[in-house]
């Protein structure tokens, strides 16, 4: 018999099960195969003041697509082929001056790698940092219908999500999706459709409880802050929170500041904390970073958890959040999500916690507006409380994924996006529906 925990936040909604059987010997065997040809490298990025983790840094091994990104502790584990014994590795985190490290100056284990804040000093043209911090956030979510793409666009988007027991992957999870967005000025909510979907398991490492993300795709399409704000500004009360100017920095030749924001110390319910930036000239965002508060336990907890055994009690350790845009022809728009988040599922009875964790992230690979008012059709679209894990049919369909027939999950998603592309244009020229 088959028992059931269900997680559920709006609009991230989690689901976990027992399952009764793993997979094959031969699905185990390729794993193990895998880690045979990669070395590993574990250590933990930190703000170099602070001593704060730095969720969400990128570290990379220059000159290739190797990467990898810290989770919600600033861990990384970065696997790289046996053979590559020298490279520098570039480590990277947003407002931050990245660092890099000859690889063999790495240890198997605890590298410690502190980033210090990259600060600009602002020159007498541009005396006019923000006095008022929440009044230049108040600005920019009010021009969202003015900065933003403002007409019905179609875009191609490339998804991936992996669930790991510890540092164990555990579940890799694939999929190419249609993305049907509405303006930033409507109402209207976005719509999905699947293309490709692929998933690699080897539930053979868990002991008793399987973790599916439920929401697949729409996990990320959510963290598009400028378009669901009221998701992390519940309501679109800004006032529930404090903003401050932190610094300002460079980021692509452009100038940025740095706002942060918490929830007001009065509010017991769980809201966020990060950093929003701005960019100085158009008042735009341009990146968000932000987790989270899970201070109380138990109030953090009652966001995911709907129903569950008795004996299990489940919580978040970290629950971390990144979006990025991208301008074309002076308008923002949606290009790159990233969450992350850690839980520690405790059996009564039991001696130990497990600890598992979730990352999911996606990226456009390309848009164009919507001219013609095509619309998706109602069975066409992807439930939002999609589990992608039981929609992918593993590697079927050779002929689209070709080359790319294994999911390399220590590899940057741009890596992938170029891959996937090229059978993008393959699949158009055969007459495949794909924007």
């Amino acid at each position: 018999m088959k028992t059931k925990l269900i997680y559920g936040m709006k609009p991230w909604v989690f689901l976990l099960g027992l399952i009764l059987t793993g997979l094959s010997v031969q699905h185990t065997r390729a794993f193990q195969q895998d880690q045979e040809r990669f070395s590993e490298y574990k250590g933990e990025i930190f703000d170099a003041n602070t001593k704060k983790p730095l969720a969400l840094a990128s570290i990379a091994l220059a000159n290739s697509n190797i990467s990898t990104v810290s989770n919600a502790d600033g861990e990384f584990l970065l696997k790289i082929p046996a053979s590559t014994t020298e490279g520098k590795i570039v480590i990277a985190f947003l407002g931050y001056e990245s660092k890099t490290i000859p690889l063999n100056e790495l240890k198997e284990d605890g590298n410690k790698i502190p980033l210090k804040v990259s600060f600009t000093q602002l020159s007498s043209v541009n005396i006019n940092a923000p006095r008022d911090a929440e009044k230049l956030v108040r600005e920019v979510f009010s021009r969202r219908g003015e900065k933003y793409t403002d007409n019905n666009t179609v875009m191609t988007a490339f998804y991936r999500e992996t669930i790991k027991k510890r540092r164990k992957n555990v579940s890799l999870s694939e999929a190419v999706v249609n993305i049907y967005k509405a303006p930033y000025s409507s109402n209207r909510n976005d719509a999905m459709k699947l293309f490709k979907a692929r998933k690699s398991t080897d539930y053979s490492k868990l002991d008793t409880v399987a973790l599916k993300l439920q929401g697949g795709p729409f996990n990320t399409l959510y963290v598009d802050i400028m378009k669901y704000t009221d998701f992390i500004f519940v309501d679109g009360l800004v006032d529930n929170y404090v903003f401050n100017f932190e610094r300002s920095t460079y980021i692509n030749d452009r100038l940025i500041y740095v706002i942060s924001f918490s929830q007001l110390p009065s509010i017991r319910d769980p809201l966020y904390q990060g950093e929003l930036f701005i960019d100085f000239e158009n008042k735009t965002l341009t990146s968000a970073i932000y987790q989270l508060n899970i201070t109380d336990r138990n109030l953090a907890s009652k966001l995911f958890v709907r129903k569950k055994p008795a004996r299990v009690d489940v919580w978040p350790t970290e629950v971390a959040y990144r979006v990025d845009y991208r301008e074309k022809d002076g308008k923002w728009y949606y290009g790159y999500s990233n969450v992350l988040m850690e839980f520690k599922v405790n059996w009564k009875g039991k001696l130990f916690n497990s600890v598992y964790s979730m990352a999911a992230e996606m990226a456009i690979t390309d848009w164009k507006k919507n001219t013609s008012g095509e619309s998706l059709k109602n069975k066409d679209k992807i439930r939002r409380s999609i589990i992608l894990t039981d929609e992918a049919i593993g590697f079927a369909d050779p002929d689209f994924w070709g080359e790319y027939n294994i999911i390399e999950p220590e590899k940057s998603i741009e890596s992938a996006i170029k891959k996937i592309q090229r059978q993008l244009r393959r699949a158009n020229r055969s007459g495949a529906t794909v924007p």
